[in-house]
């Protein structure tokens, strides 16, 4: 199944396009596909370790900004996990800390929009997806999926 996964991703981006957004910070290396799991890892309590956030799927390197984000820090709590509700609320309540953006007003929507393009997209380089982004709860590729003009996206063998 898992192999069945890397070729329906693999199809699907060949097949997707490209946003011209010339304000968006390019990775330096291929981003890459994460699990829940595998962006825990990057929480910001290892020295020496990348930091990593989510939002809206987009999978962030915020290690420059490690004052903000390191273990201790005041938003060490979005780190590590899709905290795009937390982002649209601007809320460090546990309850906040998800994907999940049911409910949320046209105002928090268009805030959480203007932070994703204006600060995150601007300021961070894209590091990957979301397993979350890319698939749909099924398996099935998300047809909406857009590589955030990374153009070098790649599956990798592993996925």
């Amino acid at each position: 199944m898992f192999y069945a996964r890397s070729l329906v991703l693999y199809a699907l981006l060949c097949i997707c396009s490209t946003n011209d957004d010339s304000k968006i910070k390019n990775a330096s290396k291929p981003v890459r596909l994460f699990t829940e799991e595998e962006l825990q890892r990057y929480d910001g309590s290892e020295d020496g370790q990348p930091i990593y956030m989510a939002i809206k799927g987009v999978v962030f390197d915020v290690t420059t900004g490690k004052e903000f984000y390191r273990k201790g820090a005041s938003y060490n709590a979005l780190v590590g996990k899709d905290s795009t509700r937390a982002v649209a609320k601007m809320s460090l309540d546990p309850a906040d800390l998800t994907h999940d953006t049911t409910g949320l007003t046209e105002s928090q929507l268009q805030s959480l929009e203007q932070i994703f393009k204006g600060t995150y997209k601007a300021k961070y380089p894209i590091v990957g997806y979301t397993s979350r982004r890319v698939l749909n709860e099924d398996g099935s590729p998300n047809k909406d999926f857009k590589p955030e003009d990374q153009p070098n996206f790649k599956i990798k063998d592993e996925f």
